[in-house]
């Protein structure tokens, strides 16, 4: 009697801890947190950039699907549709959204409450996003990195292969605001010391590249420097072809660029970049606040030229060149 009533007993134990364990499992996967991301790119573009991301939550311990969950959203291109996707993210009610190259103005439209961590290529101050870089306050910080410092040495750099070009030129997208004025004012400068014209093309679909080299051909432009653009950057494989069809020597500051076929790319380390928004990220989660974290600069960058495309273009790169490269494709 008493060893059944023991037996009742340890299965009753049984029974109420397996009906117990799932309930505890749903709160602690309820507890879990969640990032949206938010990108103006397609997920292909952005894989070794999530791996980074992954990389530096990693280092602040946090490992996705694990103890924490990341809700991910694709603009593929398309700018228009940015708000409404910032918008998905707010209504979930995550709790750090991470805001790609390009997103950044309308994460911080869509939301005051939720912290932001950015990546960009330009100025968070000059843009608005933040009050200053070592206290930002509001909801955002973030990094930033020296593509716009480089544009004058990509331009340099981009002359020193291709000296015979007296014309280059510049690929902006329209559609971005701003952009395309910061370029010039950077560029032009450059562009008179070494004695280049710089003629402006412009493209915001896929539909508008072919026109693009039309009217390169019509200005006769030696080369093409490529506006830093997440459109453009998700695009890389299809410029870097269209270069090469068309043999206009290009250049980009992305490596994807130069890998995908294009001639030369120098500029900022993206992966570098994305690390540090994953360290920030995680540091959020874990109680910090965006308005305490400075805006940090990503200093690491690199030159890659493809020797194959500058010997299909019949193009001669210098010794001295290849041993400053960081990356020579063959």
């Amino acid at each position: 009697m008493q060893l059944d009533r023991l037996r009742r007993r340890q299965v009753i134990a049984l029974l109420g801890g397996a009906a117990a364990w799932p309930l505890a499992a749903r709160a602690q996967q309820a507890a879990m947190p969640v990032i949206g991301y938010l990108s103006a790119r397609t997920p292909e573009s952005d894989v070794s950039l999530l791996a980074a991301f992954r990389q530096g939550l990693g280092a602040a311990g946090y490992v996705e699907n694990k103890n924490v969950a990341i809700q991910y959203r694709f603009a593929n291109g398309e700018y228009d549709r940015l708000p409404a996707l910032a918008a998905e993210l707010v209504g979930r009610q995550v709790a750090v959204i991470v805001a790609a190259g390009g997103t950044q103005s309308a994460a911080k439209k869509a939301t005051a409450a939720i912290p932001i961590v950015f990546s960009t290529a330009s100025d968070p101050v000059e843009g608005g996003l933040v009050g200053s870089l070592n206290r930002p306050g509001g909801n955002l910080t973030g990094v930033t990195n020296l593509n716009r410092e480089v544009g004058p040495k990509l331009l340099e750099l981009l002359h020193e292969l291709v000296p015979t070009a007296t014309i280059v030129g510049l690929l902006s997208n329209p559609t971005t605001s701003g952009v395309e004025e910061t370029l010039l004012s950077e560029l032009s400068p450059a562009a008179r010391t070494l004695g280049l014209q710089l003629h402006v093309s412009r493209a915001s679909t896929e539909r508008e590249f072919d026109a693009v080299f039309v009217d390169l051909a019509k200005a006769r432009a030696g080369a093409l420097l490529i506006g830093v653009d997440p459109f453009f950057t998700s695009r890389s494989e299809q410029l870097a072809a269209l270069t090469l069809r068309h043999a206009v020597p290009a250049a980009y500051q992305f490596r994807e660029f130069a890998a995908a076929g294009g001639l030369m790319s120098y500029g900022g380390n993206r992966t570098d970049q994305f690390r540090l928004v994953g360290v920030y990220a995680g540091r959020i989660l874990k109680g910090e606040k965006p308005a305490d974290l400075p805006v940090q600069r990503s200093t690491k960058v690199e030159l890659v030229i493809n020797l194959k495309t500058a010997k299909a273009l019949g193009l001669t790169v210098s010794n001295q060149m290849q041993l400053l490269a960081d990356e020579v494709i063959e």
